[in-house]
C-alpha cells in the first residue's frame, strides 16, 4: 500500500478512528491494532511477505528472552550469534544469493549459472526491518535494554506500519517504550503531523515524482543525450532521490505522530552540507548512525590509529553500500564517498561542521554557498553511479559529460520552479522539524493558503501512484 495512494487514503482515517475510539481503553489493544493494521497495510503487495516478517520478529523476540534469562553465560552469546545469523541470512538468501552465484559464476568462468539462481520476490522493505529487529537483540545483549515478555508489544514495534517498509530504521530503545506505556491523543500533535505529511507528499508527488520523468528518460537513452542533457539529469536525479526518500521519512514521521509516536527524523536537509561527512550526518540518519553504533564503534571507531579509522570508514560504507542492493554500483557508489572522505580523516576535519549553515542568518556567506555547491556536485557525481545499471554504463555516462551541446528542455521549467519551492522553503525552515511547522506564522489565513495552495499543487501535477525508490532496498 504507498502513501500516495487511493487506498492509503482511506486506509489511514479508518485506523485513526479505530485506534482512538475504539481501542483506546487499553494499551495492549492499541498495540494490538497497530499489528493487525500493519499487516494489512504489508499485506497488500503480497500477502506472503507477511510469514516471513512474522518469523523474523518471533526469533528476535525470543532471542531477547533467551539472552536475558542467560546473560553473561556462554548461552547468551550464542542465542545473540545465532539471531544475528538467522535474521542475515534470510536477508541474504532474498536479496543478495543471486547476486553473489551470478558474480562468482562470471569470476571463475563457470559458465551459465541459471540453474542455481533463484526466483524468488524481494520482500519489500526486508532490509529495514531485518536492520530494526536486529538492533532490538544487539541492544538487549550489551545490557542496554530489558528484553519485553509480550510479543503484541514487540510485534507492533517491528512492524508499525508508518515506517515499516522505508524506515526511519527506529531503535529499540526509542520506539519499544512507546508501546509500553498508555497512549493519549495530543491534538496540536497530530494537526502538527499531518502538516508534515502534507510536506512529504508535496516532496514526493510534486517534486521527486516531477523530476522522475525527466530522468527516466535521459538515463533510459543516456547514450544518444549530449553532456548538457546528462549533467541536468543527474542534478536532477539528486534532487528526485531526496524528494523521494525524504518525503517518505516526512509521511511516515507525520503518521506516527497522528497514532501518538515520535519517530527519529531521518533527514537534515542534507543539501545544505559544507562537507561530505556533513552530509552523511544529514542523510538517512536512522541507517548512518546503525552502522556507527553496531560497526563503526564496535570496530574502535576514531578512538584507534588513523589507518585503523580509514579501515573502519571503508567497511561501514562499503556495507552501506551493499545494504542498498545486490549490485555492483551500490558497492562502488560506498567506495566513492569513503574516498571522499580521506582528505577529511587526515586532516581532522571530519566532524568540524556540527552545527547549522548561516546558524542566525538569511543567507550563507560566499564561502559557505561554494562548500554546499561543491559538496552538491561531489554528492551528485556519486548519484550517477547509484543509479547506472552497472559500473560499465556509469563509466560510459561519465565519458559523454564532456559532450557538451543544447539541452533537453520538456518539463524543465516545471521542474524547476517547484524544486526551487522546495529548497526555499527548506531553507527558511531548516532550523525546523520540517517545511511546514509554521508555529512562527500568527496569521491563520496565511497558514491555510499555504496548506491550499500545495494542495492544489498537487492535485494539478498527480500523475498516479508512483512507487517509492526506496522500496527497492
Amino acid at each position: 500500500m504507498l502513501f500516495n495512494s487511493l487506498e492509503f487514503a482511506i486506509f489511514l482515517p479508518i485506523a485513526f478512528l479505530l485506534y482512538w475510539f475504539v481501542f483506546n481503553r487499553k494499551v495492549r489493544w492499541q498495540n494490538l491494532f497497530v499489528v493487525v493494521a500493519s499487516y494489512i497495510f504489508y499485506g497488500w503487495w503480497d500477502w506472503r511477505f507477511l510469514f516471513l516478517i512474522a518469523f523474523t520478529s518471533f526469533c528476535s523476540w525470543g532471542s531477547g528472552l533467551l539472552i536475558h534469562k542467560y546473560r553473561e553465560t556462554p548461552t547468551a552469546k550464542l542465542c545473540h550469534v545465532l539471531n544475528i545469523v538467522l535474521n542475515l541470512a534470510i536477508l541474504g538468501v532474498f536479496k543478495y544469493y543471486n547476486f553473489f552465484v551470478s558474480s562468482f559464476s562470471k569470476l571463475f568462468s563457470l559458465g551459465h549459472a541459471d540453474g542455481l539462481l533463484l526466483h524468488i520476490i524481494l520482500p519489500v522493505g526486508i532490509s529495514f526491518y531485518t536492520f530494526q529487529a536486529l538492533s532490538y537483540s544487539i541492544d538487549v545483549y550489551r545490557q542496554k535494554l530489558k528484553p519485553t515478555r509480550d510479543i503484541i508489544q514487540f510485534f507492533a514495534f517491528v512492524s508499525f506500519f508508518p515506517q515499516l517498509v522505508a524506515g526511519p530504521i527506529e531503535r529499540a530503545t526509542n520506539l519499544l517504550p512507546q508501546f509500553e506505556k498508555p497512549r493519549k491523543f495530543d491534538y496540536s500533535q497530530a494537526v502538527d503531523g499531518m502538516r508534515q505529511i502534507l510536506w512529504g507528499l508535496f516532496k514526493k508527488i510534486a517534486v521527486a515524482d516531477t523530476c522522475a520523468v525527466y530522468v527516466d528518460q535521459v538515463f533510459g537513452n543516456f547514450q544518444a543525450q549530449n553532456g548538457t542533457t546528462l549533467i541536468i539529469a543527474a542534478i536532477l536525479f539528486a534532487i528526485q532521490i531526496y524528494g523521494d526518500f525524504s518525503g517518505y521519512s516526512d509521511i511516515a514521521i507525520g503518521t506516527a505522530k497522528l497514532f501518538g509516536i515520535r519517530l527519529m527524523r531521518n533527514f537534515r536537509n542534507p543539501y545544505f552540507s559544507r562537507d561530505i561527512a556533513e552530509f552523511w550526518r544529514r542523510w538517512h540518519i536512522s541507517l548512518t548512525t546503525w552502522f556507527r553504533d553496531y560497526v563503526y564503534i564496535p570496530l574502535g571507531g576514531s578512538r584507534v590509529s588513523k589507518g585503523k579509522i580509514i579501515r573502519n570508514t571503508f567497511i561501514i560504507f562499503l556495507l552501506s553500500g551493499f545494504w542498498h542492493g545486490a549490485n555492483w554500483t551500490f558497492i562502488a557508489w560506498g567506495a566513492y564517498h569513503a574516498i571522499l572522505f580521506l582528505p577529511l580523516i587526515l586532516m581532522g576535519k571530519n566532524r568540524k561542521y556540527l552545527n547549522e549553515v548561516a546558524e542566525g542568518k538569511a543567507l550563507p556567506s560566499l564561502k559557505e554557498t561554494g562548500q554546499m555547491l561543491l559538496t552538491f556536485m561531489l554528492a551528485t557525481a556519486g548519484w550517477i553511479i547509484f543509479r547506472s545499471d552497472s559500473i560499465a554504463q556509469a563509466w560510459q555516462y561519465f565519458g559523454q559529460i564532456p559532450h557538451l551541446g543544447t539541452p533537453y528542455t520538456e518539463g524543465l521549467l516545471t521542474i524547476t520552479l517547484l524544486t526551487a519551492g522546495m529548497f526555499v522553503v527548506e531553507w527558511v525552515q531548516r532550523q525546523r522539524e520540517h517545511g511546514l511547522d509554521l508555529q512562527m506564522l500568527k496569521s491563520h489565513i496565511l497558514k491555510f493558503s499555504i496548506y491550499y495552495i500545495i494542495i492544489f499543487i498537487l492535485f494539478l501535477v498527480q500523475k498516479g501512484a508512483e512507487s517509492f525508490i526506496y522500496f527497492q532496498f
